[in-house]
């Protein structure tokens, strides 16, 4: 019989210190309900995965720090009010009775503090989109939704748990300057410059991989564009500099209003 101790179980908390809050501004409330609406429109489209993956959203007028879920609350029970701020060192700012999740913690402060851009960051366990990261030749040209991202989706090589300095530095060096991010055998990412911009992007591809695992269960010969055509209509759907999801989003939230009004709280 052996003697030796059990192992302590992986600590999925972080241990974040305290700093003290300055008050929630009225910048700042519009920005909690946009990302509680988020998590929201999340949880209907059935992409969360218990109580992980993490949807973060720098807060305006404060450099350095970001509003990301509280660890132990499914999506669909987020709200504008219980959204913790955490800053990029890993303290949480003001009182909060919540905790955060550390690896959200280090893939999101890893992205946020690499990315002037990256004012909201998405990371799920989607699968469609965990299923193609399984793929060799990863999101192929197939479909309208997927040339969005031709240009424009990274690959990074799954390590285990995002628990290091070392591999948030390798994480954002496969991230580049693009959008988005398929991270093998785990999950998908992407960056906005707004909620919505993040939030459409993601819808975009996941639908891409839907329909690329549809396509291929048929077993039936694909057909892909020629490289010209992915390239025009790469560049044709990227020509707008504005952010992405302007106009779909107040729509979004009406239908989150007679839904789930309770988001904003």
């Amino acid at each position: 019989m052996s003697t030796n101790p059990p192992t302590s179980p992986q600590s999925f908390v972080h241990a974040a210190g305290r700093v003290a809050g300055t008050g929630i501004g009225d910048a700042e409330r519009r920005a909690r309900v946009d990302l509680a609406a988020c998590y929201r429109l999340v949880a209907e489209r059935g992409w969360g995965d218990l109580i992980y993956t993490h949807i973060s959203l720098a807060v305006p007028g404060e450099p350095g720090r970001f509003l990301i879920n509280p660890f132990g609350l499914t999506f669909d029970e987020v709200t504008a009010s219980n959204l913790v701020k955490i800053d990029i060192q890993g303290n949480i700012v003001g009182d909060t009775p919540y905790a955060v999740n550390a690896t959200g913690f280090t893939i999101h402060g890893a992205v946020h503090a690499a990315r002037e851009d990256a004012a909201c960051v998405m990371h799920l366990h989607n699968e469609a989109a965990v299923a193609v990261s399984m793929l060799k030749d990863g999101l192929l040209p197939l479909s309208q939704h997927a040339l969005r991202f031709y240009r424009d989706l990274g690959y990074h090589r799954y390590e285990g748990l995002a628990l290091t300095e070392a591999e948030k530095a390798r994480l954002v060096d496969s991230l580049g300057q693009r959008k988005a991010l398929l991270l093998h055998n785990h999950g998908s990412l992407v960056l906005g410059r707004t909620v919505a911009e993040a939030f459409c992007l993601m819808d975009m591809l996941d639908k891409a991989c839907r329909m690329q695992l549809a396509a291929q269960a048929t077993g039936a010969e694909l057909v892909l564009p020629s490289p010209e055509v992915c390239e025009a209509t790469y560049r044709q759907l990227t020509a707008d500099p504005e952010p992405e999801g302007e106009l779909e989003w107040p729509a979004l939230l009406r239908r989150l209003d007679r839904l789930c009004p309770d988001y904003k709280n």
